[in-house]
């Protein structure tokens, strides 16, 4: 699984005109999921969301993780991150997990994020979203798993 990852002083995601999903500073995580991926890949994406670290410490240095700082986590699915843009001009998206395996998947990695960290939101898997966010930074890794 992929995961975009930016820091943030907010973000939302909206639906059909209703904030489904809001938080402070915290984590934006975009995240995608491709065919070989499985369960365990799932969890241990959101482990390495949870743990990265990308928040200042007392010297300023990027020494603090979601976890330490109790931020706000917005999982948002994003199936265009597995896209080959290798060559051409138009992606391909045969490297993107089947839709109902990647519900499936992001599904596991909201569930697992829920359970080990306090505040989680989420976008709506396959809904037209409009997602707003003030990067704090700004600071932005691609992580895998």
């Amino acid at each position: 699984m992929i995961a975009l990852i930016q820091r943030v002083l907010h973000a939302s995601v909206v639906v059909d005109g209703e904030t489904i999903g809001a938080i402070g500073p915290g984590l934006l995580a975009l995240v995608g999921v491709r065919p070989d991926d499985n369960e365990k890949s799932a969890r241990r994406l959101v482990e390495r969301i949870l743990g990265y670290r990308v928040f200042s410490d007392d010297a300023g240095r990027m020494n603090r993780s979601l976890a330490d700082t109790a931020g706000g986590l917005l999982l948002v699915p994003q199936f265009t991150l597995a896209a080959d843009t290798r060559t051409g001009m138009r992606a391909s998206f045969t490297s993107a997990a089947e839709p109902g395996r990647a519900r499936d998947l992001f599904e596991l990695a909201v569930t697992h994020a829920q359970a080990t960290h306090a505040s989680v939101q989420t976008g709506r898997f396959g809904a037209e979203m409009a997602v707003s966010l003030t990067n704090h930074g700004p600071v932005t890794f691609w992580l895998e798993s």
